[in-house]
């Protein structure tokens, strides 16, 4: 925030950015003058001078309306320039979320975080982990795709992400796992032995990608997680089945990060443990 000391450099303010903003969007003093229903004189009085004089609230907010900016910004209370709803409508999106095995919306969101920390909650299982037959098991009764697409659509797309030089932290719930072991709850009908080569997969990926990526299990009866993914440092987007609730705001994302942060602070299995872990299941 800008933080004038006193009136005087307040109304100098307001001066230079009603100037430059009518600059910038080609507007005269009559142009203005008219668009807020006052005398050109006025207009010529508001940019003049060298004194503390400031235009009372109407005005001011006229000004901003007609120049589609915030009053705060002409006045030098904030340094951004957009309005509320602006700053909302690009802090904050709902994105409609398909039932496919690749989302194009989230594949674009990976992309544009390239070279940076992901972390992910997945909503089951992280669709970059699994084997061809969970995908197809998953995915096949639900799209119009064979399972041959299926599965090269998830080969190409993960061999994408092998090369994305991103670092991924994942951190999943305990009874997810365990539900996957047994086939059970979510995966009730699921072949024992898919469930198996599932939980193989994820010990191979494990060992071939470890440091760069690392999984987290964390107990749901202490902590809880609705699904997400935060992307860097200037997104995260929150899994509602339905859509994504995208925010891009700094003070939004760098909560998200805290959250997951927590989680892996809490992690009843860390990253260096998962192995171990995923042997265990496959021995009970």
């Amino acid at each position: 925030m800008l933080k004038p000391t006193d009136k005087r450099l307040r109304a100098q303010t307001f001066r230079i950015r009603l100037s430059e903003a009518m600059a910038q969007r080609g507007m005269s003093q009559s142009d203005l003058a008219r668009a807020i229903e006052v005398d050109r004189s006025t207009v010529s009085q508001l940019l003049s001078g060298s004194g503390a004089r400031l235009p009372n609230a109407q005005v001011a907010a006229e000004c901003a309306a007609a120049l589609g900016l915030s009053a705060d910004w002409l006045l030098g209370l904030s340094d951004r320039p957009e309005t509320a709803a602006d700053l909302l409508a690009t802090s904050l999106a709902m994105t409609a979320a398909e039932r496919a095995l690749i989302d194009e919306q989230v594949f674009a969101w990976h992309r544009e975080a390239q070279g940076t920390k992901i972390r992910h909650v997945p909503a089951t299982l992280p669709d970059m982990l699994k084997t061809p037959e969970m995908l197809d098991w998953e995915y096949a009764p639900h799209l119009a795709r064979t399972g041959a697409e299926v599965r090269a659509l998830a080969s190409e797309r993960l061999e994408w992400l092998r090369g994305a030089h991103s670092d991924y932290e994942m951190a999943m719930p305990l009874h997810e796992l365990a539900a996957l072991s047994r086939s059970e709850g979510y995966y009730a009908g699921l072949p024992p032995e898919i469930a198996r080569a599932q939980l193989a997969r994820f010990t191979e990926l494990h060992a071939q990608l470890y440091p760069r990526l690392r999984l987290y299990l964390f107990d749901a009866r202490r902590t809880f997680s609705a699904p997400l993914t935060i992307f860097g440092t200037k997104l995260a987007a929150v899994y509602m089945g339905s859509s994504y609730l995208a925010f891009r705001d700094t003070a939004r994302v760098q909560a998200f990060s805290r959250h997951f942060d927590g989680l892996v602070r809490e992690a009843a299995i860390s990253a260096r443990d998962f192995p171990a872990h995923i042997v265990s299941l496959q021995t009970d």
